[in-house]
């Protein structure tokens, strides 16, 4: 199974549902090779279509996915949802990847200064930038799907 990127807890996402004629139901074989895993309040049916906004990143920025899996939690659902084609996860993975910068930022230096800010994103850009690489995504995309 592919990787799905834990999305923070701290950024807000939107699950929209979309109609299923959105997404060609012949897109589903990719459901192994990842993108992001959330938690959110309801759970949501396999296979079923969806549309991913970040709203405090970008409110313009829609990714278009469907549910891998729905895992119920202590608090509500964590869900596995894995997107339409190569471009779309390779764009997702850098909202996401903005995502993990933006908390590392608030997580080390919650007063500093924009120069510092600066500095703290270039620290984990350098530890961390592999894994959303699009040598990565394409990886994912050359292994078979073993089901």
């Amino acid at each position: 199974m592919g990787r799905f990127l834990p999305h923070p807890d701290d950024v807000p996402v939107e699950l929209t549902l979309l109609k299923h004629e959105c997404i060609s139901r012949q897109r589903l074989h990719t459901i192994s090779l990842g993108g992001m895993a959330c938690n959110y309040h309801r759970a949501w049916r396999h296979g079923t279509a969806l549309e991913v906004r970040l709203p405090t990143l970008n409110p313009d920025l829609r990714y278009l996915g469907y549910v891998a899996w729905c895992l119920r939690r202590k608090r509500g659902y964590l869900v596995g949802i894995a997107f339409v084609d190569e471009q779309m996860l390779f764009s997702a993975r850098m909202g996401e990847q903005i995502c993990q910068i933006e908390r590392y930022c608030r997580l080390h230096e919650p007063q500093s200064e924009r120069q510092d800010n600066q500095a703290l994103a270039l620290e984990w850009v350098q530890q961390h930038a592999d894994e959303f690489s699009h040598d990565t995504v394409c990886k994912a995309f050359a292994h078979p799907v073993l089901d």
